[in-house]
């Protein structure tokens, strides 16, 4: 059957009209990582896929915002209206920035993934949770003398862990030497390299080190192995993040999973909820819990 005056079937010609009737959401992406992996980022990677799933299952289109525009004299609520963006998930990117803050301020539909604005929606994991697993795990092998290479200090993920780091090593009656708290950045093997080397060289190093995600502990293995070491015989680690590659090492890594996935599949949902719902989404955070996942590299003292 075929409409009347048309060689259309009756059926592909509603489809095509219920198809056109639908509103058809713009998803912006801002994702700036600085470990210069860009979408080949391990971890990242599976928070954007998950994102990408998500948001086309409900029939959006998705769009990576170009941070880089030349001459660009507006703010990023209006750059993201005239680009017809009906609301933006913040991967990655500079979150101290007056320009991210305006956006995430502006009222504009917005999801964060990591950090936390006031009365801004957000998807993040319990990093509180997963350091305290991680040490007192190391803890429980005996380690007393534990150090901790974490993040850059800009990042709201990174000041949480540091300070349950301390409120772990306190309620354990365990002193924090300052010598063993080392600023790294995330995703960086020949920092970690350098400042895990550093460490082992020390006269009273360390038994046990936290490294600030799975990824720096391959530096790590460098720095161990350029020193005739072995792990965790004669220093333990544990890393972050639970990936796939780090788990198929030997030793197993030792580590906290983050469940990308759902961290990606939420912030999508949450995201096209305030721009269906503005007036009744929700803006409460959402904080996952994570999975420790006990493997090779802790040992007894």
């Amino acid at each position: 059957m075929t409409m009347p005056g048309t060689d259309v079937p009756t059926e592909q010609f509603m489809n095509q009209e219920i198809r056109d009737s639908r509103t058809i959401h713009r998803l912006g992406i801002i994702y700036t990582e600085d470990s210069g992996r860009g979408l080949t980022h391990p971890f990242f990677v599976l928070i954007l896929d998950a994102f990408k799933r998500e948001a086309e299952a409900h029939g959006c289109e998705i769009t990576f915002l170009n941070l880089r525009l030349p001459d660009r004299q507006m703010g990023w609520q209006q750059y993201c209206r005239l680009s017809r963006i009906d609301g933006v998930c913040i991967v990655c990117g500079d979150f101290e920035s007056q320009e991210m803050k305006e956006l995430a301020f502006s009222g504009f539909p917005c999801v964060t993934i990591d950090h936390l604005y006031r009365k801004v929606c957000a998807v993040l994991s319990d990093n509180e949770s997963g350091i305290k697993n991680l040490l007192e795990h190391a803890i429980s092998k005996g380690h007393r003398r534990i150090a901790f290479v974490h993040g850059h200090n800009n990042s709201i993920v990174t000041r949480a862990r540091i300070s349950q780091f301390r409120n772990t090593m306190a309620v354990h009656g365990l002193e924090v030497f300052p010598e063993y708290l080392r600023e790294g950045r995330y995703d960086d093997i020949p920092l970690t390299r350098k400042i895990v080397g550093e460490l082992l060289d020390m006269p009273d190093r360390p038994t046990f080190m936290l490294l600030p995600d799975d990824i720096s502990y391959l530096g790590a293995q460098d720095a161990v192995r350029e020193r005739s070491m072995r792990i965790p015989e004669d220093i333990s680690f544990a890393g972050y993040d639970g990936l796939p590659l780090t788990q198929a090492l030997i030793p197993k890594l030792t580590t906290i999973r983050q469940d990308a996935f759902l961290i990606g599949q939420l912030a999508a949902q949450r995201l096209i909820s305030l721009i269906e719902c503005p007036d009744t989404a929700s803006r409460m955070p959402t904080i996952l819990p994570v999975e420790f996942l006990e493997g090779g590299t802790v040992g007894p003292v």
